[in-house]
């Protein structure tokens, strides 16, 4: 079914929970069935976006189904400076070369997301270098600063949460660079809307009252269409302790880049998310339609421990963002790991699980004692790690909780030789539910 037009826009991100505020007209705009273009921008401070910017991601990306021109601004230049909104520190600056080499990274990112093909939706990115780059200090002061009082600048959110811990001067300024980059945008490529996350807020509405400014339409005299250009912000999505979404529970940031975050874990993230967190997940990081995500709602809660909410969402958000192979490579070895048959498994998925998990190498060379080859229990848990002694070893056997190759193991005594290993390589061990190590022949071989 075909969306229904840039009318249908702002219902739909209503319905998904996603606006948190909008200029006046912005409604009647979207209605008017004129093209419209959009701009988010995303400052290259690191080589890899996380999945905190699936917010803004995916609002372009709707954007684009409703028929808009999705424009993604790469900050070369405000990379270089820093925003201070939600910081409670001043970020460091990075070199033009440290940047270059993060925005071209970027760019490769946001194509797994934004339709690239010619046409009257063809997603835009562009670098803010290319025009801040040639400022000039005077004519900036001049030309930019001259419309904003310093209370003005003061009043905002992002400067009043970083006056008691310092805000340098650089920050400070941060505003009217992105207010430039608003305008610009506005003059050379017909950009009428600047989305962001609801901390962007401030500096959204500062662009808006530079492009009133030096159009000569005044928010007084302006209504509805007659608005030069609108403003969207979406929620911020907190986690359980109240910080910015992105992280997980060890505190590390989940990367789109596989090589920070490995498709597994990303996939494993999102498979693990709460219950009650789902919901609001599938509505802001999938484009299921709202007859999907209420099928999937009605299922979460009708048997929770199928999760199928959680599959649905990590199987899409993880194909989205590292190709269907990836994706179904991931899923399987998650269904190995929670549950799965190993000896079903093929090679390749043990391969694969192996990049995940402890693994250690599978002893090569002639066994110490030719009578009995291979490994006892005891000697195959304190080689993957499992255990740390002969004595911890045998007690863990005996408490039970100890599978090898998915099969309960029990006497401490039983050997496992090169015949045991599955696909000829791969010895999977288990203690519990959660420790799960391989030995692996030939590992780091050559």
């Amino acid at each position: 079914m075909s969306a229904p037009g840039l009318a249908g826009l702002l219902p739909d991100l209503r319905w998904r929970g996603l606006v948190h505020a909008t200029t006046d007209g912005l409604e009647a705009r979207l209605a008017s069935g004129r093209p419209l273009r959009a701009y988010n921008g995303f400052d290259p401070t690191f080589r890899s976006l996380h999945v905190g910017h699936l917010i803004p991601i995916f609002g372009l990306v709707r954007l684009q189904r409703f028929g808009g021109q999705p424009v993604a601004v790469v900050g070369g230049g405000t990379g270089m400076i820093g925003d201070p909104s939600g910081r409670s520190a001043e970020r460091p600056l990075l070199d033009r070369s440290a940047i270059a080499a993060n925005l071209n990274s970027i760019r490769d990112q946001l194509a797994h997301f934004l339709d690239f093909a010619p046409g009257p939706t063809q997603a835009l990115v562009v670098n803010n270098l290319d025009w801040l780059g040639d400022a000039r200090l005077l004519d900036f002061l001049r030309d930019v600063g001259k419309h904003f009082t310093v209370p003005y600048m003061l009043a905002k959110d992002s400067v009043q949460v970083r006056m008691e811990k310092g805000l340098s001067f650089t920050e400070f300024s941060y505003m009217l660079l992105q207010a430039t980059d608003f305008l610009h945008l506005h003059r050379s490529y017909g950009v009428e809307l600047q989305c962001g996350g609801a901390d962007q807020w401030g500096n959204i509405t500062a662009g808006l009252e530079l492009i009133r400014r030096t159009t000569g339409v005044r928010h007084a005299e302006a209504d509805g269409e007659s608005e030069p250009a609108h403003g969207l912000a979406y929620p911020l999505l907190l986690n359980a302790s109240g910080a910015k979404f992105g992280k997980s529970e060890s505190g590390e940031s989940i990367w789109l880049d596989a090589g920070l975050t490995s498709p597994y874990r990303f996939y494993q993230y999102w498979l693990d998310a709460e219950d009650r967190d789902v919901g609001t997940y599938l509505r802001w990081f999938t484009l299921f339609d709202r007859v999907r995500i209420e099928e999937l709602d009605a299922e979460l809660l009708a048997h929770p421990e199928r999760r199928e909410a959680q599959r649905a969402l990590a199987r899409d958000l993880t194909e989205r963002t590292h190709g269907r192979g990836a994706a179904e490579r991931v899923r399987r070895v998650s269904e190995l790991v929670f549950g799965g048959d190993p000896a079903a498994a093929d090679a390749q998925t043990l391969a694969d699980l192996a990049a995940e998990i402890p693994a250690v190498p599978w002893p090569e060379g002639d066994p110490a004692d030719p009578a009995r080859p291979g490994l006892d229990l005891v000697e195959v848990l304190i080689l993957a790690g499992t255990a740390a002694s002969r004595g911890e070893a045998r007690r863990l056997v005996e408490q039970g909780g100890v599978h090898v190759n998915g099969r309960a193991a029990r006497d401490p005594e039983e050997r496992f030789t090169a015949d045991d290993l599955l696909a000829g390589r791969f010895l999977l061990v288990r203690r519990g539910k959660r420790d799960q190590r391989l030995l692996v022949r030939g590992l780091g071989r050559a």
